[in-house]
C-alpha cells in the first residue's frame, strides 16, 4: 500500500506544483522556492520505491479498467525505476541551472516555462512507471503536448516553424503508425501489459514481425531514427534548459526507454531473435549513428552540432536493442544514464557560454575558455563521456553494446561503434581546444583589428575604440556565468565519474530485465 501511494505521488507532485507556480506568478523568487521544493520531493518519492525495486519486487498501481485488458496501470521494473531516478533527480539540478539561466539571458513568460516543465517531468514519471503499452502512450502524448510550448517559447517566427514540425512529426508518428501498432497487439495478444519474455509469441505470424516492428520503431519519434529526426535540430531554437529537457531528462530518454520497453516487454528478445525481424533495424540505427555524426562536424552552432550529436547517440540504443542480446539490451539501458549526464553537460555549458558571452558559434569561441576554465573544463568531462573514455561513464555502455554485438556474431557493428567515437572525438574536442589552445581573446580581437568573434562593438581592447582611435575606455572582460549555472553544470559533470566507478551497481540493478 505505501509503495502505491508514492507511485501516485510521484505523479501527481509536479501537477500539484504547476498549479502552486501559476498562482506564484508574479512572485519569482516563491516561484523558483516551489519549484525546486517540487522537484526535491518528487525525487524523495521516487528514492522510496527504490530499495524494493532492488529486492525484486514491482511495486504496482492500478487505477482504473476501461475495457477488458485494458487499463490505466503503473508498474515498476528495474529499467523504469532507473529512467525515474534519472528524470526526478536531473530536474532538480536542471531548476537550479534554470533560474540562472532564465534571469542571467532576461527571458519572458519564466511562469509558463516552469510550469510546462513540471508537466512534463510529471508525464515523464508516468511513462517511466507505466504498466502496459495503453498508459505509456497516454503519457507520451501528454509529454509530446506539454513541451510544445517549451519549443515555442521565444514566440519569434523561427520559434514557431520549429514547433510546427516539432508537434507535426511527434504526433503525427505516434497517431499514424504507434497507435495502429499497439491497437494490432491489442488484437493479436489480447493484452498490451509488459510481461517478461513478450507477448506476441505464437500470436502474429512471423513474416508480419517486421511489419509490426516497424510500426513501433517509427511509431516511436522521441527515438529520432532518420529521416523523422528533424524535430530535434528544430527544436533547438527553444533555451538551453528546455534544450536540456529534451535530450537529457525526458523527451529523448523517453523515446529509446520506449524503445526497450517494446523490445523486451512486447516482442520479447527471444522471439525477435528466432524471427530475425530486428537485422533491418540494426542497419538503420547503424545508418543514422554515423550520418548523424557526420552532419554534426558540419554545423558551427554549437546547439545544432549537440542535437545532431544526440540524434547518434540515441541510435546507440535503439542498436542496442535491435541486436536483441542481454549485454546489447543492459549496455542500452545503461546508455541512456550515461548520456543523460554527459549531453546535459555539454548543454549546460553551451547555455553558460551564451549568458556569459553571448556566443553560440563554435568559431567565435577562440580562447574562451581562458575567461570561462570552469564552463569548458566541465565540457571536456561531458564530451569525453559521450565519446565513451575512461574513467567516464559512456565507457562502459558503449562497452557493453560492443559486447552485445559480438554475442549477436553482428561484428560489423563494432566497428560502427569504433567509427562513431572518432567521429565523436572530431566533432566534441575541438570545442574545448578552441577555448583553450586557440590565441586568447584580447590576442584574437587585436589580430582582427579590435574586434572580437561577436563583431558587437562592446569587446574592444582598451585603448581602441570601434574604429582603432585611442581611446581610454576598458575592454569588457567575460568572466563565467552566474553561480546558479555553474554549479549544475560541475554536478553533472561529476555524475559523469560516478556512473563510471559505481557502474556495477546500475548493472546488478538492470540485469532482471533480461533474465
Amino acid at each position: 500500500m505505501q509503495d502505491q501511494v508514492y507511485i501516485g505521488l510521484a505523479i501527481i507532485l509536479p501537477l500539484i506544483g504547476t498549479i502552486m507556480i501559476w498562482m506564484s506568478g508574479n512572485r519569482p523568487n516563491q516561484r523558483e522556492v516551489v519549484t525546486i521544493i517540487t522537484a526535491g520531493l518528487t525525487f524523495l518519492c521516487v528514492l522510496q520505491l527504490l530499495p524494493p525495486v532492488l529486492a525484486g519486487e514491482q511495486p504496482e498501481l492500478r487505477v482504473s479498467e476501461l475495457l477488458p485488458g485494458l487499463e490505466l496501470a503503473f508498474k515498476i521494473e528495474p529499467l523504469g525505476m532507473m529512467f525515474a531516478l534519472i528524470a526526478s533527480f536531473l530536474w532538480i539540478i536542471t531548476s537550479f541551472y534554470a533560474i540562472g539561466y532564465m534571469r542571467g539571458h532576461h527571458e519572458p513568460n519564466q511562469t509558463r516555462f516552469y510550469m510546462c516543465f513540471a508537466v512534463a517531468i510529471s508525464s515523464a514519471l508516468a511513462i517511466a512507471f507505466s504498466g502496459n503499452m495503453f498508459t505509456l502512450f497516454i503519457a507520451y502524448e501528454v509529454l509530446t503536448l506539454s513541451t510544445y510550448p517549451l519549443v515555442t517559447h521565444s514566440q519569434t517566427d523561427e520559434a514557431r516553424r520549429a514547433g510546427r514540425v516539432y508537434l507535426g512529426i511527434l504526433m503525427s508518428t505516434s497517431i499514424g503508425l504507434l497507435m495502429i501498432g499497439i491497437i494490432w497487439t491489442w488484437a493479436a495478444a489480447g493484452t498490451l501489459d509488459f510481461t517478461q519474455g513478450g507477448i506476441l509469441k505464437g500470436k502474429i505470424d512471423d513474416g508480419l514481425v517486421i511489419v509490426l516492428l516497424f510500426l513501433y520503431m517509427y511509431g516511436i519519434g522521441k527515438a529520432a531514427l532518420m529521416p523523422i529526426h528533424r524535430w530535434l535540430p528544430a527544436a533547438m531554437v527553444a533555451p538551453t534548459p528546455v534544450s536540456a529537457l529534451l535530450h537529457a531528462v525526458a523527451v529523448v530518454k523517453a523515446g529509446v526507454f520506449t524503445v526497450l520497453k517494446v523490445i523486451i516487454y512486447i516482442f520479447g528478445i527471444d522471439f525477435l531473435t528466432d524471427t530475425g525481424a530486428s537485422v533491418w533495424l540494426m542497419y538503420v540505427a547503424a545508418v543514422t549513428i554515423i550520418l548523424a555524426s557526420l552532419v554534426a562536424l558540419t554545423k558551427d552552432n554549437l546547439k545544432a552540432r549537440l542535437a545532431y550529436s544526440t540524434v547518434s547517440q540515441l541510435a546507440y540504443i535503439v542498436l542496442a536493442g535491435a541486436l536483441a542480446t542481454s549485454h546489447s539490451l543492459i549496455g542500452g539501458a545503461m546508455h541512456i544514464a550515461m548520456h543523460a549526464f554527459g549531453k546535459i553537460t555539454l548543454f549546460f555549458c553551451a547555455g553558460a557560454i551564451m549568458v556569459a558571452s553571448h556566443k553560440t558559434e563554435i568559431s567565435q569561441m577562440r580562447g574562451l575558455g581562458w575567461r570561462m576554465p570552469f564552463t569548458f573544463a566541465a565540457f571536456l568531462i561531458g564530451a569525453l563521456s559521450v565519446i565513451g573514455l575512461p574513467p567516464l561513464g559512456g565507457s562502459w555502455s558503449k562497452w557493453y553494446i560492443a559486447l552485445g554485438a559480438a554475442d549477436a556474431d553482428q561484428l560489423i557493428f563494432i566497428a560502427v561503434l569504433m567509427i562513431s567515437s572518432l567521429l565523436n572525438i572530431a566533432y566534441l574536442i575541438p570545442v574545448f581546444a578552441r577555448g583553450f589552445f586557440g590565441p586568447r581573446e584580447e590576442e584574437g580581437a587585436q589580430m582582427a583589428g579590435g574586434h572580437d568573434g561577436d563583431h558587437d562593438g562592446d569587446h574592444h581592447p582598451a585603448g581602441q575604440d570601434n574604429h582603432g582611435v585611442a581611446s581610454t575606455v576598458p575592454r569588457k572582460r567575460i568572466a563565467e556565468a552566474p553561480l546558479f549555472c555553474v554549479v549544475p553544470l560541475w554536478i553533472t559533470a561529476l555524475g559523469c565519474v560516478a556512473l563510471f566507478v559505481y557502474a556495477d551497481r546500475l548493472y546488478d540493478m538492470l540485469s532482471p530485465i533480461v533474465n
